[in-house]
C-alpha cells in the first residue's frame, strides 16, 4: 500500500482552492475566502462536484478516494490549507472579544509559552473564525439508512430521509482554555468528543520545576464553543421494504448548519458516518456496544418553503409569461393531477387551497386566518384519496394522515418523556408538523368524535393549546386542512336529507370554506368518457392530451410561491355587492325545508378568502368583482349534484329553470331591464352554462316574454 503523504494532499487542496474557476470563469473559492476574511460569512462549503469538474486537476481520482474514505482528517487538511491561503481583509470591521483575546495571546505567547509543551501552544482550532464543510457529489441517488453499513464508518455518505425531531441549539465546547493559579500560564485542551476529562493538574514546566501541582481554572470566556444541535432522521416510506418498520438515525449538526431543519422536512444530508460510545448509565447497560451517528456537513431540502424559494432566471421569465396568459386559472387547475378524469371545479378549489389568502392581524392582536379549508365528501371510487396524495406531493410542506390511524394527541401534540434528559417534553402531532403547510386527513368520517374535536381549535384559531403533565402552552398550527370523507351510509342516500347524509356537526361544517359533495351517478356519456380516460392512462402511463402542456409540480410551486407574496385588499365599491350576495344566500337557506349547506358569518369570510386567493393568482393587488363571482360560483358548484336532483324532483328542465332564475332575480331587484352579464352571473352560480342561457333567451323571446337587444343581448321584460 502506498504511503500517505498528507503534506502533498495539503498542497493539492491549496492548488484546487486557489485555481478553481466556475462556469462563468470566476474564482469561486477565492471569493468565498475574501468574504470570510471580511467576516461576512463563517461557513466554507466545498462542493466535491467542483473537484470532479475541475479540468486542471490531474490526479483527482485518487485524491477523491482518500478524501471520501477519511473525511474527518481531510477537513483539518483543508482548514490548514485555508489558513495559509486566507487573504487580508479589504473592509474594516469592529473587533470582537475573540480578536482582542487573540491579539493578547500573540503578544504574551512569545514571552511565556513553553515550546516543548504542546498544551501551551495556541491550537489552530481556536484561531479559526470559520468552519469547513464538504458537500458530497450530487451524481447518483442518495443512500437510504439501511444501505449505510459498518464499511462506511469514517466515510462521506449521502442519506435521504425525513426529520422527525430536533433538539434545541446548545453550545458545544471545541477548545477548553485554563489559567493556572500558581504559574499564570494559559493551557489549551482540544475537545474532540461529546465528553472530556477536565485538567486537575497544571502541566507547565514552571509548576514541575517548583514541584507544585498547580490548580488550572477553566476560563469560559476564553474557550471556544460551537453551536450544536441533534436531530433524528427516519427513512422515507418508499425506502422501507415489505413488512419492515422505518429505521432512524441520529444526526449531529454543528456551527452554521444548525437551525436548517425542522421536524417534518424531507432532506438529504451529506455527512461523515461515525461511531459514538455510550456514556453514563447507558454505558454500563450497553457494555461493548457502540452507537452510530451522522456528523452532517451539508443539508439539502427536497422542497423549499414558499418564503425561502429563490427563483432561477428562466423560472422568473416562465412565471411572467404564465401571468400574462388570460387562461392561467384553468391551466394551473388542470395541471393538478391531470391523470384524474374530470373534477375541474374541485381542482380549481384545491389550487386555491394551495395559494391561500393573506393572514390578517388587527391592531388589538386579533388574527383572522387566511388558510382555506376544504372537505371532499363523496361516494366511494371518485378519486378523493388520490387527489389528497397529489396535493401533498405538490405542497412544499404536507402531512398525510387517515382518520382511524390518528388519535387526538397524534393530530395535535403529545407529552412524551425525553430519552436523553428524562424530562417531560412536547412532541408535535400531524397538525403541528404541517405548520405553514397542508394537513390532509383521509377517512375523516371514521374518526372518533372525541378525536375530531381536537381539530376545531386548529381550524379557526390556528393554535394547539396543551395543559398536560405540568406543561401549559400553545403551539402554532397555521395549516390548511384538506379532509376526505364518505357520507353516513357509505354512499349518498337520496331519500334522506343532506344533513343526515353529511353527518358532521354544524360546528365543524361551518369551519370548512368549501364542503364538496361528489355523487357517483350513472350517466352513459360521462361513464364512457371516464372509461376511455382510465384505459388511456393505463396504456400510456400519462394523461390524454389537454390541449396544452401540463405544468410540472416545481413550476407550479414556483408560480404559487410568487403569488403568495401578494396581499390583495377588497375595494370599497365591492362591499355592497358581497354583502347582498351573502344575505341572499341566507334568505335562500331560510326558505328551504332541507337546506344543503350551513351558512354562518364564517361563510362570508370564506367568500373573502377565496376571492383574495383568486386575486393572488392574477398577481393583482385588489379583489375584482369577477373574483367574488367565481368564489360564489364555486360555493354553488360544490352542491351542484344535489341541486340537479332537486330540479329533477320539481320536474323543471334546464331552460325553464334558467328562465325562473332570471325572473326571480329581476323581481327581487325590481328591474325590467337586465344586462346579459348579470343574467350570466346569476345562472352560472346555479350551475348552468352560457349555451343554456342563449337557448333560453331565444325560446322565451319567441314567446314574446321579453325582448333581446341584437348587439348586447340585454333583456327587457315586456
Amino acid at each position: 500500500m502506498k504511503e500517505l503523504d498528507f503534506e502533498a494532499d495539503k498542497a493539492l487542496a491549496k492548488e484546487f482552492l486557489a485555481n478553481f474557476t466556475d462556469a462563468n470563469g470566476r474564482s469561486k473559492y477565492l471569493e468565498i475566502l475574501q468574504e470570510v476574511a471580511n467576516r461576512k460569512v463563517r461557513a466554507i462549503q466545498i462542493d466535491l462536484q467542483d473537484l470532479i469538474n475541475d479540468k486542471g486537476f490531474d490526479d483527482f481520482h485518487e485524491f477523491m478516494g482518500r478524501l471520501t474514505e477519511n473525511t474527518r482528517r481531510y477537513v483539518s487538511i483543508f482548514s490548514s490549507a485555508i489558513d495559509e491561503l486566507l487573504p487580508e481583509p479589504t473592509e474594516a470591521f469592529p473587533d470582537d472579544d475573540h480578536d482582542i483575546l487573540m491579539t493578547q495571546r500573540a503578544d504574551e505567547g512569545a514571552d511565556n509559552a513553553d515550546v516543548s509543551d504542546p498544551r501551551q501552544q495556541i491550537p489552530s482550532e481556536i484561531k479559526r473564525f470559520y468552519e469547513v464543510y464538504f458537500k458530497a457529489p450530487s451524481k447518483g441517488r442518495p443512500s437510504t439508512i439501511r444501505e449505510v453499513k459498518a464499511s462506511h464508518i469514517g466515510q462521506l455518505v449521502r442519506i435521504a430521509g425525513i426529520v422527525t425531531r430536533c433538539s434545541d441549539v446548545m453550545p458545544l465546547m471545541a477548545v477548553a482554555v485554563y489559567t493556572c493559579e500558581d504559574c499564570g500560564h494559559e493551557i489549551y485542551q482540544e475537545v474532540t468528543s461529546r465528553v472530556f476529562m477536565p485538567l486537575f493538574k497544571c502541566p507547565s514546566s514552571r509548576c514541575r520545576v517548583n514541584s507544585k501541582a498547580g490548580n488550572p481554572i477553566l476560563q469560559l470566556r476564553a474557550s471556544k464553543f460551537l453551536k450544536f444541535q441533534e436531530a433524528k432522521m427516519q427513512e422515507l416510506a418508499e425506502h422501507v421494504p415489505k413488512g419492515h418498520i422505518p429505521r432512524s438515525m441520529t444526526v449531529h449538526l454543528r456551527g452554521e448548519l444548525t437551525r436548517k431543519v425542522a421536524p417534518g422536512d424531507d432532506v438529504e444530508f451529506s455527512g461523515i458516518f461515525l461511531p459514538i460510545p455510550y456514556t453514563g448509565f447507558k454505558a454500563l447497560r450497553a457494555g461493548l456496544v457502540a452507537d452510530t451517528y451522522l456528523e452532517a456537513t451539508a443539508v439539502t431540502h427536497f422542497k423549499k418553503k414558499y418564503e425561502e424559494y429563490e427563483f432561477q432566471k428562466d423560472e422568473e421569465e416562465q412565471i411572467a409569461r404564465l401571468a400574462e396568459d388570460g387562461d392561467i386559472y384553468n391551466k394551473l387547475s388542470r395541471s393538478l393531477a391531470p391523470e384524474i378524469y374530470g373534477h375541474e371545479d374541485i381542482k380549481k378549489a384545491l389550487l386555491l387551497l394551495l395559494v391561500g389568502a393573506p393572514h390578517r392581524q388587527l391592531k388589538d392582536g386579533m388574527k383572522i386566518r387566511g388558510d382555506v379549508h376544504i372537505c371532499l365528501m363523496g361516494d366511494p371510487g371518485v378519486a378523493k384519496s388520490q387527489l389528497l396524495k397529489h396535493i401533498i406531493n405538490v405542497a412544499p410542506r404536507g402531512v398525510y394522515t387517515t382518520g382511524k390511524g390518528s388519535s387526538g394527541v397524534g393530530l395535535t401534540a403529545a407529552v412524551m418523556r425525553d430519552q436523553v434528559t428524562n424530562e417531560m417534553v412536547l412532541e408535535g402531532g400531524a397538525l403541528v408538523l404541517a405548520d405553514m403547510g397542508i394537513c390532509a386527513i383521509d377517512e375523516f368520517d371514521k374518526m372518533d368524535e372525541s378525536d375530531r374535536t381536537a381539530i376545531h381549535e386548529v381550524m379557526e384559531q390556528q393554535t394547539v393549546s396543551i395543559a398536560k403533565a405540568g406543561i401549559t402552552t400553545s403551539l402554532n398550527a397555521r395549516t390548511a386542512v384538506l379532509a376526505a370523507a364518505n357520507p353516513a351510509w357509505g354512499r349518498y342516500d337520496l331519500r334522506r336529507t343532506p344533513a343526515e347524509n353529511i353527518n358532521l356537526p354544524p360546528a365543524l361544517l361551518s369551519r370548512f370554506d368549501l364542503l364538496w359533495l361528489i355523487l357517483d351517478r350513472a350517466d352513459m356519456d360521462s361513464d364512457l368518457e371516464l372509461a376511455k380516460h382510465v384505459l388511456h392512462v393505463h396504456q400510456t402511463h400519462e394523461s390524454p392530451a389537454l390541449g396544452f402542456e401540463p405544468l410540472e409540480p416545481n413550476i407550479l410551486r414556483a408560480y404559487i410561491s410568487a403569488a403568495r407574496r401578494l396581499s390583495p385588499y377588497v375595494p370599497a365599491e365591492l362591499e355592497e355587492y358581497i354583502a347582498t350576495a351573502y344575505s341572499s344566500i341566507r334568505q335562500e337557506e331560510a326558505k328551504s325545508n332541507t337546506p344543503h349547506s350551513y351558512t354562518t358569518v364564517r361563510t362570508l369570510l370564506s367568500i373573502l378568502r377565496i376571492s383574495a386567493a383568486l386575486a393572488r393568482l392574477r398577481f393583482s393587488e385588489s379583489v375584482a368583482q369577477s373574483d367574488v363571482d367565481e368564489a360564489l360560483r364555486l360555493m354553488q358548484m360544490s352542491k351542484i349534484s344535489l341541486y340537479a336532483d332537486d330540479r329533477q324532483k320539481a320536474g323543471l328542465d334546464a331552460i325553464s329553470d334558467t328562465y325562473s332564475i332570471i325572473r326571480d332575480e329581476a323581481a327581487r331587484s325590481n328591474k325590467t331591464h337586465v344586462s346579459y352579464a348579470n343574467a350570466l352571473n346569476w345562472i352560472s352560480r346555479k350551475g348552468y352554462s352560457e349555451a343554456q342561457l342563449k337557448e333560453c333567451l331565444e325560446e322565451y323571446a319567441a314567446l314574446n316574454v321579453w325582448q333581446i337587444d341584437p348587439n348586447t343581448f340585454d333583456i327587457r321584460f315586456i
